[in-house]
């Protein structure tokens, strides 16, 4: 197993951080990667600075039972140990990212997974995205919280908190974050503002199945396949929500033009 020399591996975590950054992926100091730079060490993003403003000498190198090997002004973010514990539970991951991208975050907070089979690429590369039972931050319910999907997943949604992703490299840990969000956009999109989707059959999933498998993805379980039942179903719920309040919108303004025109007529 491959890697990454400290000096790309620091390169490459910098980068990432500016990316999710700009991306709108974090806030403030949110959010936190790391890689592995040997077996049992990894490097990771310090806490209480932002991912977009990270210096080299800020990043950590630690072990996995937690002992620091070098560290500058800035110790490991409390959030390391789901990180730890990715690696721990799974010898294949070789990278981790966290984030609170929008979308994924809303789905987070909802308590509902990434699973309809809406889109091909999703399930070819990402799989379906669980939820993880909520746990108060920087405990050791979070890892624990994560475990279980380890070796059974690529991404995870944090309840009540954001996404975690990881992968072969840094890379494709962060391509999974981008597709965790773009995901929760499409669900979203068409399941709760056009209220319809149209979702793949069995059929059409069980090809992209066996091309997720030929490609070395073992990971992602499957998507919810009930397309019979699923399509042509009105998504959109019938209280509080957006069709509701276009509906009282468009009734409000209808009335305030009656009003507006009367008045001319004075």
């Amino acid at each position: 197993m491959a890697y990454l020399s400290v000096h790309k591996a620091k390169e490459q975590i910098l980068d990432i951080g500016r990316r999710m950054y700009q991306k709108g992926f974090v806030a403030a100091n949110d959010g936190n990667i790391s890689c592995r730079i040997a077996k049992d060490v990894i490097l990771a993003t310090p806490t209480g600075v932002s991912k977009g403003f990270m210096d080299a000498d800020m990043l950590v190198e630690m072990t996995l039972g937690g002992e620091i090997l070098k560290q500058g002004a800035y110790a490991p973010s409390s959030e390391v140990k789901m990180h730890v514990r990715a690696y721990r539970e799974n010898p294949e991951i070789m990278a981790v990212t966290h984030a609170h991208p929008p979308a994924a975050t809303a789905f987070a907070i909802a308590g509902l997974p990434l699973d309809r089979p809406l889109l091909t690429e999703p399930i070819v590369l990402l799989g379906s995205v669980p939820v993880a039972k909520y746990a108060t931050p920087g405990t050791q319910e979070v890892p624990d919280s994560i475990a279980p999907f380890c070796t059974t997943h690529n991404a995870v949604l944090l309840s009540n908190h954001g996404a975690l992703t990881w992968g072969k490299d840094l890379l494709q840990a962060f391509y999974r974050l981008e597709s965790v969000e773009y995901y929760a956009m499409i669900t979203m999109y068409t399941e709760n503002i056009l209220g319809k989707a149209n979702y793949l059959s069995e059929k059409q999933i069980e090809p992209l199945l066996k091309t997720r498998e030929n490609m070395g993805n073992h990971c992602g379980g499957e998507p919810m396949c009930s397309a019979k039942e699923m399509n042509g179903i009105d998504f959109m719920p019938q209280s509080g929500t957006v069709r509701e309040y276009s509906t009282a919108l468009d009734s409000l303004v209808e009335r305030i033009a009656q009003r507006v025109a009367e008045k001319l007529k004075r």
